[in-house]
């Protein structure tokens, strides 16, 4: 056999393989059952946290726009 046809072979055969695979982890999600939103009632009254986030003039100021590498002071 060519090269170019064994290249061909295993090409098709990953590729049905990974098809037969993806078809399987498809049906092994659905069969989970039906995929249902967060209670609602938990939300209902609740606040976001506040920051905690110190302001800038009590930060150390070596450590201003840490950890972003390219900030500038």
């Amino acid at each position: 056999m060519e090269r170019s046809k064994i290249v061909a072979i295993i090409t098709g055969v990953l590729s049905l393989l990974l098809a037969v695979g993806y078809l399987l982890l498809v049906q092994i999600l659905d069969f989970r059952g039906e995929m249902l939103p967060a209670p609602q009632e938990d939300l209902v009254g609740k606040r976001s946290p506040e920051p905690t986030a110190l302001p800038l003039e009590n930060k150390r100021p070596d450590l201003v726009g840490f950890p972003f590498r390219g900030y500038q002071r």
